[in-house]
């Protein structure tokens, strides 16, 4: 069971475990910066205050991070490198990955072509992984960054994600909203406007769980 302490502290140690302060891991998760900053822990009277579920979802998705590595955070104070055994997976370049051949119409990792990697990450089926190429998604993926992918897991608003357009563009982006008719996509690079891409020009979409940073 979580503790107070306990809880706070596993916050604490993702965060460090990101390279990031606290302030910089709710930044990160579309959170406001003080969220997990220690004011927020005790209110004014001495009552201990917690943090929300949707804030704690919120920045384990963002780190591809399972609730038994968060859970034992705070029980063993270990890193997710330190708990994860290596799980190999398909690899392909996103370069590649424009290209016919590699995948089924869900998204899935088809033909001859691609490599494996090892990673620290639990994964399930459907997922692969995409290495980064050129610096268009910096600041949050530089050229060399893997990325896994579920294509088993439906996006949603909000989630970093891989598309491929039927023209073959593959680029990484965060789903911002989706409609009947269309998607909405932002950039990682703040000097590049949203996209408003019509859903029958996707040829799929599929959910980053989980990056190399």
């Amino acid at each position: 069971m979580f503790g107070h302490k306990e809880i706070w502290n596993a916050i604490d140690k993702l965060a460090d475990d990101q390279g990031l302060s606290p302030s910089g891991l709710a930044r990160r998760a579309g959170l406001d910066p003080t969220t997990f900053n220690k004011s927020k822990r005790f209110a004014k009277d001495g009552r201990a205050r917690w943090p929300s579920t949707e804030s704690i979802s919120k920045i384990l998705s963002i780190t591809g991070t399972s609730y038994d590595v968060f859970y034992n955070f705070q029980k063993n104070k270990i890193t997710q490198s330190q708990y994860y055994e290596t799980y190999s997976l398909p690899v392909l370049g996103m370069a590649q990955a424009g290209m016919g051949g590699f995948f089924d119409d869900g998204g899935f990792p088809a033909g001859q072509g691609w490599e494996e990697v090892d990673l620290p990450v639990v994964t399930t089926q459907g997922d692969y992984a995409l290495r980064i190429s050129g610096d268009s998604m910096l600041p949050v993926y530089r050229d060399g960054d893997i990325v896994v992918v579920s294509a088993s897991k439906e996006p949603a608003p909000g989630d970093r994600i891989v598309v491929k357009t039927i023209d073959g563009e593959v680029m990484a982006k965060v789903l911002l909203k989706q409609s009947d008719e269309a998607v909405t996509l932002m950039s990682f690079n703040p000097e590049h406007p949203p996209r408003h891409v019509p859903l029958k020009g996707i040829e799929w979409m599929v959910r980053i769980t989980w990056a190399s940073q």
